[in-house]
């Protein structure tokens, strides 16, 4: 089994340490998922790893023959290649092995009597029988075939930035290195490709390191997770949900050891407040870990919770009403004779195989894409705000808080309260030393970060998202998706993300390519359980993708007369007459259960008992206090 060793690795970005002397080990078999807030260095972890940006201090040791492969999020390409030959360019040992076999075939052919020609081109020969290359032309095309790249023909600069990650990812998966490191590999990919390159992962043969956004590709493919926070490295074992809990875990306990500590602060602060004149030996060890209490003070760090918390304009209840929308490109059929109506509060998801005209769809509905024919009306209520897969042009040499106060100085928040610029910044995981920071000097992700608060700062009640997960963080994603189940608004969003539309849209319009467009009431996961991953070929018809409920709400049954309420049984009201003082109870065994996990939190058996205790009592807590609610409901005045 080979491993690969890196120990104390450190990386200093201006004054924020990525790597913070970072070491771990990785065997043949992992599958570790790499995550973490934007900035926080996942891509710098996996350059120094790759040894395209070594780290600034800190050993890696491997076997002499161990091989690394690495797809970047804008893999390295040759624009005046042809596909296939651009692939076969790599450095690596095998297209290597290719181009000096061609190159020997090629000067035998043209000089069958030159003996050093025919020696050299023997060789090589035997090296293509040895390495098993004579495969790699096939696998190559089967793999392209697989991420819909078919046409060899094509140069690479004639394709899209999407089409080109995925010439990048087979150039890095026909290697099948020791290491295969792939950063956001499922961004731009449709989902059958998806589930196929979860599958051919889950039976590679090496290890595989990848940075992700996509939670289910995390739970399907990893068994470790690495996260990294404030430049350092935590390892959980197990798939994304299993991290999820763990990390649960690591957070609780360290707050409470965190509380523990300032406790302990406060006591010895005040013994040493009284000044004692005499110091013996033990005083001295006393004001020593005083000391020491002094130092670790303010130094847990955790990564905070996005929380958006912005007002937002009222929405009336005309909203957007396309009608008869054509629209072509090229000859390429985008719309043919769409018609929707968009209503308020409504959480729609836009979906499908790629060029199909997603994008385009949402352009149309903001108004920046005209149609060949049809109408599309907006509310007069309507404030649209537009999250595009290309960040708007900012001057990168404008500060962070300059950037939003050209917005405002200020925000009214959703409870009235008047938010400035800076804590909102703080709210959005840019701490108070970054607000002065140059926006050159910020991640990918950062930037788009910045730019969905401004967006947000002013008070839509639509929006349109377009890709929003290819590059936020998980934990930024995560709240932006509590955000939005709470958003007084309507969503609009396309997205390949299977997580995130099961989160955020409960109506789907699926494009298949050529005007066809069927619709879905309910989760993506379960039309995908139901007709498979959409694609150019298996457009289901649009009755055929109608749910019940939709079929319901065309044809409405007669209205019959509303039950009156249930007058309370007997035993109700006996329930009832206690059922307060049953809460009260609970509320008061939740306080004393958090006293005690606080006082005990350096007995980790002890609080794994007691967090049991707490989380059975609130789930009784909160049992009880819907049954409160339901029996309210009925209790005669």
């Amino acid at each position: 089994m080979k491993q690969f060793r890196a120990e104390n690795l450190t990386s200093i970005y201006g004054e924020k340490t990525l790597l913070d002397h970072v070491s771990f080990l990785v065997e043949t078999g992992d599958r570790i998922g790499v995550i973490g807030v934007n900035g926080s260095g996942k891509t710098t972890l996996l350059n120094a790893v790759s040894g395209v940006v070594p780290a600034d201090s800190g050993t890696i040791e491997t076997p002499n023959d161990y091989s690394i492969g690495y797809l970047k999020q804008d893999p390295d390409l040759d624009e005046d290649k042809k596909v296939l030959d651009a692939i076969f360019s790599g450095a690596q040992p095998v297209f290597q092995l290719i181009r000096d076999y061609e190159a020997a075939l090629e000067a035998y052919s043209a000089n069958p009597e030159d003996v050093k020609a025919e020696q050299r081109f023997t060789k090589l020969q035997s090296q293509m029988d040895q390495d098993d290359a004579w495969l790699a032309e096939s696998e190559v095309k089967s793999i392209l075939t697989q991420l819909h790249l078919p046409d060899l023909d094509l140069k690479v600069s004639q394709l899209s930035g999407g089409q080109k990650k995925r010439v990048g990812l087979a150039q890095v998966l026909i290697q099948a290195p020791d290491l295969l490191l792939l950063d956001e590999p499922t961004n731009h990919l449709d989902f059958d490709s998806i589930a196929w390159l979860e599958k051919y992962l889950s039976e590679y043969r090496g290890a595989v390191m990848t940075v992700t956004h996509d939670r289910y590709f995390l739970d399907h493919v990893t068994n470790r997770i690495f996260e990294l926070s404030f430049g350092h490295l935590y390892e959980y074992t197990g798939n994304y949900q299993a991290f999820v809990q763990a990390k649960a875990e690591r957070v609780a306990a360290s707050k409470v050891a965190d509380h523990k500590n300032e406790q302990m602060y406060k006591k010895e602060l005040a013994w040493m407040k009284t000044g004692a004149k005499a110091r013996s030996t033990k005083q001295k060890a006393r004001e020593n870990r005083f000391s020491e209490l002094a130092d670790q003070r303010g130094t847990l760090q955790l990564d905070d919770e996005v929380e958006v918390s912005l007002g937002q304009s009222r929405l009336g209840k005309k909203v957007i009403n396309v009608e008869h929308a054509d629209l072509a490109f090229d000859g390429r059929v985008i719309l043919n004779d769409f018609n929707e109506l968009i209503q308020a509060n409504e959480r729609i998801g836009i979906t499908g195989p790629n060029g199909t005209g997603k994008s385009t769809l949402l352009n149309v509905i903001a108004g920046r894409q005209k149609l060949d024919s049809g109408i599309v009306e907006i509310g007069e209520t309507v404030k649209m705000a537009f999250y595009t897969q290309q960040t708007e042009p900012i001057p990168e040499d404008k500060r962070v808080i300059e950037y939003l106060s050209d917005v405002a100085e200020a925000i009214v928040d959703q409870d009235g309260n008047r938010v400035s610029v800076s804590d909102l910044l703080e709210q959005f995981l840019f701490p108070s030393m970054m607000h002065g920071t140059l926006i050159r000097k910020l991640s990918g992700g950062e930037k788009r970060r910045l730019y969905l608060l401004k967006l947000l700062m002013q008070a839509p009640n639509v929006l349109l998202l377009d890709e929003p997960t290819n590059d936020l963080d998980i934990s930024t994603l995560t709240v932006l998706e509590d955000y939005l189940q709470k958003f007084v608004g309507t969503v609009i969003t396309v997205s390949h993300d299977r997580y995130f539309l099961d989160k955020v849209a409960d109506k789907l319009l699926i494009l298949h390519g050529g005007g066809e467009i069927s619709r879905y009431n309910g989760l993506f996961s379960d039309y995908l359980k139901q007709y498979g991953a959409p694609t150019l070929e298996n457009a289901p018809s649009r009755q055929k993708a109608e749910t019940p409920q939709k079929e319901a709400k065309a044809n409405p049954a007669p209205e019959a007369d509303k039950p009156k309420k249930k007058k309370l049984t007997w035993a109700e009201k006996k329930e009832w007459e206690t059922i307060e003082d049953e809460i009260a109870q609970l509320e008061t065994k939740v306080t004393e259960l958090e006293t005690a996990m606080v006082e005990n939190g350096a007995d980790f058996s002890k609080l794994s008992i007691l967090q049991h205790d707490f989380d059975e009592t609130n789930q009784s807590l909160e049992a009880k206090m819907n049954r409160w609610e339901e029996l309210s409901e009925r209790i005669e005045d």
